[in-house]
């Protein structure tokens, strides 16, 4: 006697695995569960759960998944090419957040560093852009982004929206940079 299989519309629906990742996060999620985000889909006979746990058995686990093959995975029967695609392009950016590199950021070690990293992007705009960099604790750069762009001359930027990157990227320091379209430097105390 066959029995039915329980699909996803079956669960409740804070029982998802999609719901249970926007409500708690990924960490909440079991890989069969992860897995299954990937593949979206299952086949007639099986949910897209039951088909995420049969792929992680068949590999033993996450270890024996991540060598796995094109021709591995589409020889497994609910897994087709853009399946196997899906799965293996995922394991592919997770080798290479894996073996990310920071030793390479430019690190600012003076103002002049400072000036000469954002100089050749500012020299020749036409309106004032407020630019910031956010620096890690070696004083490496994380991330470079204007800010604001304003007129000819004159830009108008909020304290908010500088500390915001920076707290969204975990900066340890910010670096505040602005051209003068005009080429007048103008000094002045606040």
């Amino acid at each position: 006697m066959r029995t039915e299989a329980l699909m996803i519309k079956d669960y409740p629906h804070e029982d998802r695995p999609r719901e249970r990742f926007v409500q708690s996060g990924p960490e909440s999620l079991s890989n069969h569960e992860l897995l299954a985000l990937l593949l979206r889909t299952g086949t007639k006979e099986e949910s897209v759960l039951q088909l995420a746990n049969r792929l992680l058995n068949h590999f033993e686990g996450l270890r024996l998944l991540k060598e796995a093959t094109l021709d591995e995975m589409t020889g497994i029967k609910g897994i087709g090419m853009a399946k196997a695609i899906q799965v293996l392009a995922a394991v592919e950016l997770g080798r290479r957040i894996t073996n990310l590199n920071y030793d390479d950021r430019y690190v600012i070690r003076s103002p002049e560093d400072g000036a000469k990293y954002v100089m050749q992007d500012m020299r020749f705009l036409s309106q004032e852009h407020f630019v910031c960099l956010y620096l890690n604790t070696k004083n490496q750069v994380l991330h470079k982004k204007t800010v604001f762009i304003g007129s000819l001359n004159a830009s108008i930027v909020h304290p908010r929206e500088v500390y915001k990157e920076a707290l969204k990227r975990s900066a340890a320091s910010v670096i505040c940079a602005h051209n003068h379209p005009s080429g007048v430097r103008l000094y002045g105390a606040a």
